[in-house]
């Protein structure tokens, strides 16, 4: 009964089969969000241009709009093993990461996996746990392992977190740790669907048309450690590079922010420019690269000040200005 409480394996068992059929199994099926899915496009090339697997991605946005089935989809066009841990006050680090026991008959100690133990987890509901379980994530985010009694376990790879995060403002949250924040390569802010897209999504639960199901996902966990051994790169000038840091000093020295772009936070931005470009046709990394990838990137590892916060001010905009303070490099070799 506590597993079933924690962890849905499965995405049949996370709700009855007629919402089941109908919720989209594929990022293609998903309806509306097209600026949200392109950003995740973008998620998934970013992994294709480094010696690495894909980064940890948060979704934000009010309950009931679709970052769970957002995730759900991302997860089976993956096609890796996938958990679903929700994130509920009473969930402790042990629920996430495991637990020694004792072996009676052994006289051993035995390993217990937690939760964490799969290539993809959806981490539902992020915010909605104590402080001490969201820390708990840390070292698996950014190790791929988990460590219990001073032995450590590595994760599965690829090992992929999909948070989904409602606002810190609803009864219920709470805020996550800047250590956590600045783990996650990209947040995604999931907004209101237009009139004509959640028409379409009314038409399908009224029809009761079921998504085609036998749809392949477009990578395998196979697939996502080849690209790991690939040294595929979109070239990034020195001016380029320069540009990212100065827009990075530069949030360091405002008044409106408390933290500012931290270097992992920095290198992140240099990885989603080049997969903006590749999406693009080009081999080459621009400015406008770099301007359309720093909010999603940056924008939620930014800590205000209390007097920004005051203001009402948010981080979105304070970034901008922090983008329009600086010069954007003409010549680029």
């Amino acid at each position: 009964m506590e597993e079933e409480r924690l962890v849905m394996s499965g995405f049949r068992e996370e709700e009855d089969d007629q919402e089941s059929s109908l919720r989209p199994k594929t990022l293609r099926e998903y309806v509306g969000q097209q600026a949200v899915k392109d950003s995740l496009n973008i998620y998934i090339q970013a992994a294709r241009q480094r010696r690495d697997s894909l980064d940890h991605i948060l979704l934000y946005g009010p309950p009931g709009l679709g970052k769970t089935t957002l995730a759900s989809a991302l997860a089976r066009s993956l096609d890796c093993s996938f958990k679903r841990i929700q994130f509920t006050p009473d969930i402790t680090p042990s629920d996430v990461t495991g637990f020694t026991i004792a072996n009676f008959k052994t006289g051993e100690m035995e390993y217990r996996p937690g939760m964490i133990m799969s290539q993809i987890v959806l981490a539902d509901e992020i915010n909605r746990t104590s402080p001490k379980t969201q820390s708990s994530l840390l070292e698996v985010m950014e190790e791929g392992q988990v460590s219990v009694d001073g032995v450590t376990y590595a994760v599965p790879k690829p090992f992929i977190v999909l948070a989904t995060q409602n606002p810190v403002d609803f009864v219920g949250t709470y805020p996550l740790p800047e250590a956590q924040l600045d783990r996650f390569f990209m947040r995604v802010s999931i907004g209101y669907p237009s009139a004509d897209e959640e028409t379409e999504i009314l038409d399908r639960y009224a029809s009761g048309k079921k998504p085609i199901t036998d749809l392949k996902p477009i990578c395998t966990s196979s697939d996502i450690l080849r690209l790991q051994q690939e040294v595929e790169g979109v070239y990034s000038a020195k001016e380029i590079r320069s540009y990212i840091a100065a827009i990075a000093a530069a949030s360091r020295r405002t008044n409106a922010l408390q933290l500012g772009v931290s270097t992992r936070a920095a290198i992140s931005l240099l990885r989603a420019a080049q997969a903006n470009a590749l999406l693009d046709g080009r081999d080459y990394v621009s400015p406008e690269d770099v301007k359309r990838m720093a909010e999603p990137v940056l924008a939620h590892r930014l800590v205000l000040s209390p007097e920004a916060r005051m203001r009402n001010m948010t981080a979105e905009k304070i970034l901008a200005g922090v983008i329009g303070s600086v010069p954007v490099p003409v010549k680029v070799k």
